[in-house]
């Protein structure tokens, strides 16, 4: 079986995590902790990075950070994972869902400002497949309304807008270090980018169970005290290390993630000359990092077919999300403003093809022979 993902590996990673062992220092913020965050706060021009368990953790975080209330609105797409809306939803907040672009599958920022509220308190962005949403848009309603803007970045590492790296354009982004991830951190992990520097001082206080215990580490403070609300949102240091051998690698990885998606690209093209399939768009000042390569089917029937064609074939392709505001738990906590004119057909059309660093060149063809023969 072709899989649909395999984690990222570039070899130097057993090295690193050797070493951390040795350190005897496993826990948070040990020396490849910092490594890593310094290397992102260089690379994207973000004011502090912070290492977290996971993207679903650094998005609590921030909604923990930018004090969500019950009764609170959020406005989002609905086309996102659950973490999205999740980490809102543990303050009290309803989540406002708006509808998206079909070219990107982003949030369509057009749709944004009429679902503005006088209780409306943040705008999550979700860069969907590593494809920026509008931001300037974005961050001048969010300006005019006083709203927080918290980008969910978490296929977008690397990516970038107009040259700004995404998850480093609004108040606060959040990155994905999951196995699924172009970079991983051994399985889980995340990271909060705080781009407010206003907001530094209390995402480390939130980030160690509510404690300044970093700046006790940093000598600033004599002993450490229970200061705020906050949780366990640090990475292990292990875990740390795995990811400092991928970002060591980052260019080499992120070139050969989009040599494979413009194989791909490339094979599909006259398919979607003659109307047959749908590929993905870039608009003007995107410059995405190949996270997936998807198509769009005629409809759901069609992509149930294709699926069942390649599984015989020994190839796993995969859809995505079910829309949340058609689950239960998104109709009890959030609503749709508006029409529903493509977040359900869309989503119902998209299939997502195997696309990994190690993906072997033999295994690329052998999807592409098979897409190809399913059309033919």
């Amino acid at each position: 079986m072709i899989p649909f993902n395999a984690p990222p590996v570039v070899g130097s990673e057993i090295d690193y995590m050797r070493l951390a062992m040795e350190s005897g220092k496993l826990c948070g913020d040990g020396g490849f902790t910092h490594r890593c965050q310094q290397w992102m706060e260089q690379r994207f021009g973000s004011r502090k990075v912070l290492l977290t368990p996971s993207c679903t953790a650094s998005l609590e975080m921030a909604a923990l950070l930018i004090d969500i209330q019950p009764g609170d609105e959020v406005i989002m797409p609905s086309f996102t994972f659950v973490s999205t809306a999740n980490a809102f939803v543990l303050r009290g907040a309803r989540i406002v869902f708006v509808d998206v672009r079909p070219d990107t599958m982003n949030i369509d920022e057009r749709k944004i400002e009429a679902a503005i509220t006088d209780k409306t308190r943040a705008i999550v962005p979700v860069h969907y497949a590593g494809v920026a949403c509008e931001m300037d848009t974005i961050m001048r309603i969010a300006q005019q309304h006083k709203l927080w803007v918290i980008e969910d970045a978490a296929q977008g590492v690397m990516s970038t807008y107009k040259g700004q790296a995404l998850g480093a354009i609004g108040h606060i982004g959040c990155f994905s270090f999951h196995e699924t991830k172009n970079y991983t951190a051994g399985g889980e992990g995340g990271a909060t980018l705080i781009n407010d520097p206003a907001l530094i001082e209390r995402a480390e206080i939130i980030r160690e169970k509510g404690t300044n215990r970093s700046q006790f580490f940093r000598g600033q403070v004599d002993k450490y005290t229970w200061r705020d609300i906050g949780s366990s949102y640090l990475m292990a240091d292990l875990q740390a290390a795995y990811l400092w051998g991928q970002l060591e690698a980052a260019e080499r990885i992120n070139q050969q993630r989009l040599v494979l998606w413009q194989n791909y690209y490339n094979a599909l093209l006259p398919l979607a000359r003659q109307k047959r399939i749908e590929l993905p768009v870039h608009p003007d000042g995107c410059v995405h990092n190949a996270h997936m390569f998807y198509i769009k089917l005629r409809d759901a029937d069609d992509r149930s077919a294709l699926i069942d064609w390649l599984k015989e074939a020994g190839i796993l392709a995969v859809f995505h999300y079910i829309p949340l505001h058609s689950s239960p738990a998104g109709q009890q906590f959030g609503e749709f403003h508006g029409e529903d004119r493509f977040t359900t057909v869309e989503s119902e059309r998209l299939l997502r093809l195997p696309l990994f660093y190690n993906l072997a060149p033999v295994d690329q063809r052998t999807v592409m022979s098979s897409l190809l023969s399913y059309f033919a």
